[in-house]
């Protein structure tokens, strides 16, 4: 009862300082201080800075980074401990290099979200997209990222994981090149 007490007030102070003195002195003086103490961390405003400074929590364990505008570029530090990641309404569009990146860089993944990312073919955030397109998506997903228990809202099914198994690979939304005018 008192690691989590303790826990509770370190991401309330986290979040406080954040509010306060803003990205950079978050990350370069109390992120450090704190590595211990805080296992989950909620970023408000990462639009201008580098995730790099999160290296410094080595028991991170639960990561919400959504409406941060993050893109394709998006580089993690190595977070062995980390089991939960939202991504939830960035920028993302490219999912297998996101999905490669993860795996290296978050071996103990087991809760991802990227609802809201041209990545995540979701029908309520794009009309073009069915159910069909979302169940593909979340094979490849399953086939890249093995150890997921919970994608998006949803838990992952017995029947989910066995069919990512053998048919995961071949589900990979591939985007046709735009073609040039006048051919």
């Amino acid at each position: 009862m008192e690691k989590e007490t303790t826990s509770s007030l370190a991401s309330l102070l986290l979040h406080l300082l954040f509010i306060f003195w803003g990205t950079s002195f978050l990350l370069q003086g109390f992120l450090s201080f704190e590595q211990d103490l805080c296992m989950t961390v909620k970023m408000l405003d990462l639009r201008m800075m580098s995730l790099e400074g999160l290296k410094t929590f080595s028991y991170l364990e639960e990561l919400i980074l959504d409406n941060n505008l993050l893109g394709n570029d998006l580089l993690l530090p190595r977070l062995p401990h980390l089991h939960t990641l939202t991504l939830n309404k960035n920028q993302i569009t490219e999912l297998e290099s996101l999905l490669d990146h993860l795996a290296e860089v978050v071996p103990s993944l087991q809760y991802l979200s990227l609802l809201g990312n041209v990545a995540c073919p979701n029908e309520l955030v794009c009309k073009e997209k069915d159910e069909d397109d979302y169940q593909r998506y979340r094979y490849f997903v399953l086939h890249k990222l093995t150890n997921l228990k919970f994608l998006d809202t949803r838990k992952v099914t017995r029947r989910e994981r066995e069919e990512a198994l053998v048919r995961g690979a071949f589900m990979k939304v591939v985007k046709p090149k735009d073609a040039k005018v006048g051919e």
